[in-house]
């Protein structure tokens, strides 16, 4: 079978040696049609998020077709369109049984911890797949994952319907971020130093806060770059009283006063993936109900076989980045 895989940092190849996925009774077995990109795809790629044993299987932002089923599965069936919910949470521990589950410490990160989704087939547990109707675009389908991290950023804030909303850097979390506070009601405003993620933000309705006076202040502002000074200069820009919150990860220190902390009332929070199952089933609803086609922040597409292109040129590439899959929806005899 055929996988895209990490060899070593910085050195990505497909393969065709892999076993086929073995599907345990609570698994159904996927035909992986497409793969986004992302941040934490490529931190693994470049060695800085180590994973446990090379080579490596890569991508968690997966859709496809249920292919087979485990014995004990009564509500998944071979056709059915699924997108694919990457993280594992141990649903026993006491982050869980409060539906906190981004929280557990027992989570498994696919593509991360678990071998990744870039492969022909993948064995997933059942209860970590979605379906999703046919009428829906691929481009839709790949980006509800990094669609439901950007809904929960956007309700953690607490923005209200008309707030300006500051978002902070304009890679596809940051563009995802952004459609996800215009849906809520508020105005997005970007600050993107990269000419061409800026332009195609304002492409996709947010304002540029450099049209703003430079002590502009946000009742809500979010943080999704990672990058240390970033989230120093969306620290100067929350409003008394207001939230930051932090999408982008680093393990570099940022700086933080305590006296701005308790002067200016701030509200800091980390934002870490989604709950299950809460957040994707509400956002599969929005995309269900709303025309808000997050597809939109899609703008190169690589076949399998460019597979090492697409890792080597995501960084680059002003919005997201995705690998289709040759559609094969039968089990191999």
């Amino acid at each position: 079978m055929k996988a895209a895989v990490l060899l070593a940092p910085d050195d990505v190849a497909v393969v065709d040696d892999r076993p086929e996925p073995s599907c345990g009774p609570r698994d159904v077995v996927v035909a992986v049609h497409g793969v986004g990109l992302c941040g934490s795809d490529l931190a693994v790629v470049s060695g800085r998020r180590p994973v446990p044993a090379l080579p490596w299987v890569l991508g968690h932002e997966a859709f496809g077709v249920v292919v087979a089923t485990g014995d004990e599965v009564a509500d998944r069936s071979p056709g059915q369109r699924v997108v694919i919910e990457p993280n594992y949470p141990c649903l026993e521990c006491s982050d869980c049984r409060t539906a906190a589950t981004a929280g557990c410490r027992r989570r498994r990160a696919v593509g991360i911890t678990e071998p990744g989704l870039l492969a022909e087939r993948v064995a997933v547990p059942a209860r970590f797949t979605w379906p999703v109707p046919e009428s829906w675009d691929d481009a839709d389908a790949v980006c509800v994952e990094p669609f439901a991290v950007a809904l929960n950023a956007v309700r953690m804030s607490g923005l209200a319907r008309g707030d300006r909303c500051l978002v902070v850097g304009a890679g596809s979390q940051g563009l995802l971020v952004s459609l996800a506070v215009a849906h809520a009601g508020g105005e997005p405003y970007i600050i993107e130093p990269h000419e061409g993620r800026r332009a195609l933000a304002l492409e996709l309705g947010a304002h540029d806060a450099g049209s703003l006076a430079a002590a502009t202040a946000f009742p809500a502002v979010i943080e999704t770059s990672g990058a240390p000074e970033a989230f120093e200069r969306a620290l100067e820009r929350t409003a008394p009283g207001g939230s930051l919150i932090a999408v982008g990860q680093s393990p570099r220190p940022a700086r933080l006063t305590t006296f701005t902390l308790v002067q200016q009332r701030l509200t800091v929070r980390g934002c870490l993936i989604y709950d299950h199952p809460a957040d994707f089933r509400r956002t599969i609803a929005m995309l269900d109900e709303h025309d808000l086609h997050p597809g939109r922040v899609l703008r190169e597409r690589f076949e399998f076989a460019e597979a090492p292109k697409a890792f080597a040129r995501a960084a680059e590439i002003a919005g997201k980045t995705w690998i289709s899959l040759p559609r094969t929806e039968e089990m191999p005899s």
